[in-house]
């Protein structure tokens, strides 16, 4: 038995921990946990990317730029689910199946346009050159959108409550997050460069006259 200090303060603990899913606290949670969850997706891959390169150095504005962009994404998914849920109403699995694909045909490639062009600016780069970059990431980003997203969603608007699927969706997002961060900041000019290295040595190569056999060099 717990003493009736202890008892109270379990009370003021879930009280307050109810709090954060009603009314206008909902929307900052969806907000926080948004950024919260995107920023640490991307601590998680610069972890990853400091085991491979010990010399590399952690980039905290890149963590920051990661936290703004998932905020200005978590009322963007609020407000989302809550028209979803009142345009297509009940639990139903024909109702969940139709839920599942409109995300996936509308929020998803929404939300990873969002994600490239906030990224870009925030970069300090032109929304032409986000465009640019989500364009060239595209069908790899949707293809593996839709290797995560239908499974999650059907658990989401079958089992859960409306007000917990945006921080569901934060929440195990957290693998999508690092892949997110892997997306956007890999170096892909590197496969490139060695591309065009080999290229040039085959040109070098067959821009040299073919060397002669070592009988027909000493005279024999």
């Amino acid at each position: 038995m717990l003493p009736r200090a202890g008892k109270e303060f379990v009370v003021r603990i879930r009280f307050s921990w109810r709090q954060l899913f009603q009314g206008r606290y909902l929307l900052l949670t969806n907000t926080l946990s948004g950024g919260g969850m995107l920023a640490l997706g991307d601590l998680l891959q610069q972890s990853r990317e400091k085991h491979k390169d010990p010399t590399r150095i952690r980039d905290w504005n890149r963590t920051g730029r990661m936290f703004v962009v998932g905020c200005s994404m978590g009322p963007v998914l609020h407000f989302w689910y809550t028209w979803l849920d009142k345009r297509f109403v009940g639990y139903a699995v024909g109702t969940v199946v139709k839920k599942v694909l409109v995300d996936q045909m509308i929020a998803s490639p929404t939300l990873g346009m969002w994600y490239f062009l906030g990224m870009g600016v925030m970069e300090g780069r032109s929304l032409s050159h986000g465009w640019e970059e989500f364009r060239d990431k595209f069908w790899e980003f949707y293809k593996a959108d839709w290797c995560v997203w239908p499974a999650a969603q059907m658990i989401n608007f079958y089992f859960l409550s409306p007000k917990f699927r945006v921080v569901y969706v934060n929440t195990i997002t957290l693998g999508w997050d690092t892949y997110l961060s892997y997306l956007k900041h890999r170096d892909d000019s590197q496969p490139s460069e060695l591309l065009s290295d080999n290229s040039l040595a085959d040109v070098q190569q067959k821009a040299l006259p073919p060397s002669k056999p070592l009988e027909e060099k000493s005279g024999w």
